[in-house]
This record gives structure tokens, C-alpha cells and sequence, in this order.
């Protein structure tokens, strides 16, 4: 995938607009796709570029407003749209779409065998059953892509990642107006450094800082009403070191992302991702290491306020038979590692969950009854970590946490590592298999 330039852009814009002057972002967007369908190119992007340019269609906007004036004729208030903030962020997402029609992400259409969905009147009725649940996704989504653009040029070297973490969280509840749960905060941001590759966030106290060398994967979620986003990308300020490590996931993550589909059995995507990652090496130092799949992490699919819905994407080949199915959405993400691509738990754990499939346990540690009490309220079946509980307010909750740990109540989830002195990465997108086509929601300008 190559990413256009705005001229290329442009000029594939004019090019429509001569043949079909009527034509809207939407229209122009899906047709630009379908002739360039190796660029790397959003909707929103192609939208900005047309109103920079005085490209937008005069007579849509002029049927809005004839819209917006019946609206009010007929005693209904118009909410204004107001205009994202940059280059940071801050105007809350439901006030830059007061109508609730968020971006659309990236739409592919399925393999031959699923080819019909896409002209089926039955397929598109069902599409239009389930518009209310994606566009929650969508508003999550919208968020999560705003809030990584601005991350990614806050962060400089030197900086603890205790205060990364925290203003990427505080720029997701200010983007998401703190009306959900938790916030709108999926889980706890994972920047994971080095051979770390996994469910590292630092606890309060914790002074790493981020060193021009590191390799870093920054992992967070998004989730309105509990549809949840999960995308991850790999941040380093030294790219030239990590270039080759960096493709790899990438485009193994990419390879994932094309796979996927309605009746594909797991096992095929992973035999794909596996192929696609292993083809490639990483010299540092001298040094060259092949880059290999970390085999025992895996995609997985999300539910409502369910971060893992109980079926795994697995990134190397195997036996899995299991097959995805309509209306499924799932975060496909890759791991690659020039270590053993085998990673164990080890340090300090952050990263907690509420179990979602136990009932009721009797509880007689006064301490563990009031943390739950604080859990169910403030994070219910979402995945949080200690500085959550310092940030409401909790004090000395570390034995409540742990009986609640050791009756099955709570999950714990330390730090995923490969050995000492290699390095890992990691690239994830979440998408949904809607009954026409794919839609990859997390998909931005940036990955």
C-alpha cells in the first residue's frame, strides 16, 4: 500500500468531477478506492483535501442547509458541527458529527466466494439493521485515530511513560466527552519497550523514560457503549534501527487484515501472516536476525464490552478450523521478534480484567468487597490497571485486588516478554465483518 500525495489526490478528484460533477465525498472516495486500490487513503483524508481545495459539491452543501432550514421550520433544533481542533485535538468526536454520521473505514469487499454479498438486497437490509451498532464503532474509532495522530507527535525522547500514558488517556476522555464507562478508555495504554511486547503500562511510581533506541508498542482502545476499537502501532525515534522489523508486522498485520472474512478458517490467516512476517530479517549492529512470529499471542475476536470474545486469530500455521463468522468483529494483530518469538510473563504486573464468565463469588475480605464494588461501577467487564485505582481515589487495595485475583473474580495480566536484548513490534486493526463487506473501522492516514 502506497500512501497519494494531496496533488494525486486532487487530480484523481478533478478527474471524476469533469465526468460526474454531481458527485459527493462518498461517491468520489469509493470510486478513487476502486481505480487505486493500492492506496492507503481514507475517506476523511480525500474529504479535507476537497474542502481545502473548494472541491466540495456546492449543490450537497446547499441541500443540507435546505435540510437544516426545513429542520428548524418544523421546530426541530439543528446542532451545529463544529471543526476538530489541530494539531491537537480537542473538540469532543460527538460534536464534530452532531448527526451521528461518523467516518466510514476503510471498505473491501470480500474473496469470490462472498463476492454476491455485496449486490444482495437481503445482505443490504441487514446492513442496515446493524448501522446503529457500527456507528458506535465508528465514533470509537474516529477517536482512537485523532488521538494516535496527536500522540505520535507529542512523544520525545527523555519522556516518562507514565506521563505518555496519561495524556494519550486524558486526550481519549476529553475526545470522548466522559459520557461511557470508564470514560470512553478501552483498557489500560500498553507502551511496551523493547523485548516487551505486551500489557506493560506503568503502575504509579514507575520512572521509565523513553530512550532514542527504544522500540515502543503503543497499544490502547476506544469503546463507546462498550464497542470496542483495539489498534496498535509500533513508535521508535530512531526508525532507520527497526525500518525492517517494523514492515514485517506491518505488512503481516496487513496480510491478516486482507485474509479475513466471512467462512475463512482462522488457521489460513495465520498460515498467511506467518509467511509474510518470516520473509524478512533485521540487521542491527552488525548483527542480522531473521524476524519471527511470537507464536503464543494471537488476534482475537472483540464483543461488547468483551475485549476477547473467545475466538483467536493465530499468527503462525496450524490446525484451527474455526471459521469467522457475519457480524463478528475482530482485532488482527501481529507480533514479530528477533528473540525465541515466544513470549512468558514476567516484572510487575499492571493490567487487570473482571472475569466476564463468573457469577457470583461470597467474598469475606472487607477490602476485596469494596474494590469490586469499584470495579463493577467504574470499569464493569473492561480491562484496568493500578493507576485507574489511584485515579478514583483508592487506597491500600492491593490485598482486596489479590484475593479477588486468587477466587477468579479478577484476571491479572503481567508484562508479555521475549528474551533479554531483542526486540519486538507489533501493528493491529480492528474490523468488523458487516453482511456486504468488510470494514476495516481502526484504518487512518498513519496506518
Amino acid at each position: 500500500m502506497v500512501q497519494p500525495t494531496v496533488e494525486e489526490v486532487i487530480d484523481a478528484v478533478k478527474e471524476l468531477k469533469v465526468a460526474h460533477p454531481e458527485m459527493g465525498v462518498k461517491k468520489i472516495f469509493t470510486e478513487i478506492k476502486g481505480s487505486h486500490d493500492d492506496w492507503e487513503l481514507s475517506e476523511k483524508r480525500v474529504k479535507k483535501i476537497m474542502q481545502d481545495n473548494g472541491l466540495v459539491n456546492a449543490e450537497a452543501a446547499g441541500k443540507q442547509a435546505v435540510e437544516a432550514a426545513a429542520a428548524r421550520a418544523a421546530g426541530v433544533k439543528v446542532v451545529q458541527a463544529k471543526k476538530q481542533t489541530s494539531p491537537e485535538p480537542t473538540v469532543p468526536i460527538c460534536e464534530v458529527y452532531p448527526n451521528g454520521n461518523f467516518p466510514v473505514g476503510q471498505i473491501m469487499e470480500y474473496n469470490e466466494a462472498n463476492g454476491w454479498r455485496a449486490d444482495s438486497l437481503e445482505k443490504k437490509e441487514l446492513d442496515k439493521v446493524t448501522d446503529e451498532i457500527v456507528a458506535e464503532a465508528r465514533h470509537a474509532a474516529e477517536a482512537h485515530r485523532e488521538v494516535r495522530q496527536y500522540i505520535q507527535h507529542y512523544i520525545k525522547p527523555g519522556m516518562k511513560m507514565t506521563d505518555i500514558c496519561e495524556t494519550l488517556e486524558a486526550k481519549t476522555r476529553q475526545l470522548l466527552g466522559g459520557k461511557y464507562m470508564n470514560d470512553g478508555i478501552a483498557f489500560p495504554t500498553g507502551c511496551s519497550l523493547n523485548n516487551v511486547a505486551a500489557h506493560y503500562t506503568p503502575n504509579t511510581g514507575d520512572k521509565t523514560v523513553l530512550q532514542t533506541d527504544d522500540i515502543c508498542k503503543i497499544d490502547f482502545g476506544t469503546q463507546v457503549h462498550g464497542r470496542i476499537i483495539d489498534s496498535a502501532f509500533t513508535f521508535t525515534l530512531n526508525k532507520p534501527r527497526y525500518e525492517a522489523l517494523m514492515t514485517a508486522v506491518r505488512e503481516a498485520t496487513e496480510t491478516g487484515v486482507r485474509e479475513a472474512g466471512i467462512d475463512v478458517r482462522l488457521g489460513d490467516i495465520g498460515a498467511a501472516i506467518q509467511e509474510v512476517m518470516e520473509s524478512y530479517e533485521l540487521e542491527v549492529d552488525g548483527k542480522t536476525f531473521p524476524v519471527k512470529c511470537v507464536r503464543n499471542l494471537n488476534g482475537h475476536s472483540i464483543d461488547r464490552y468483551r475485549i476477547h470474545a473467545g475466538k483467536s486469530v493465530p499468527i503462525v500455521k496450524g490446525r484451527e478450523g474455526t471459521k469467522m463468522e457475519e457480524g463478528e468483529f475482530y482485532a488482527i494483530e501481529t507480533f514479530g521478534s528477533t528473540g525465541k518469538g515466544y513470549v512468558h510473563e514476567d516484572m510487575e504486573c499492571s493490567h487487570y480484567m473482571k472475569n466476564f464468565d463468573v457469577g457470583h463469588v461470597p467474598l469475606r475480605l472487607p477490602k476485596a468487597k469494596e474494590l469490586l464494588k469499584v470495579i463493577d461501577t467504574n470499569f464493569s467487564t473492561l480491562a484496568f490497571c493500578r493507576r485507574y485505582l489511584d485515579r478514583l481515589g483508592c487506597k491500600q487495595y492491593l490485598m482486596g485486588l489479590k484475593n479477588l485475583c486468587d477466587v477468579g473474580l479478577v484476571e491479572p495480566y503481567p508484562p508479555l516478554c521475549d528474551i533479554k536484548g531483542c526486540y519486538t513490534a507489533q501493528y493491529e486493526h480492528t474490523l468488523v465483518l458487516r453482511p456486504t463487506c468488510k470494514e476495516i473501522l481502526s484504518r487512518g492516514d498513519d496506518y
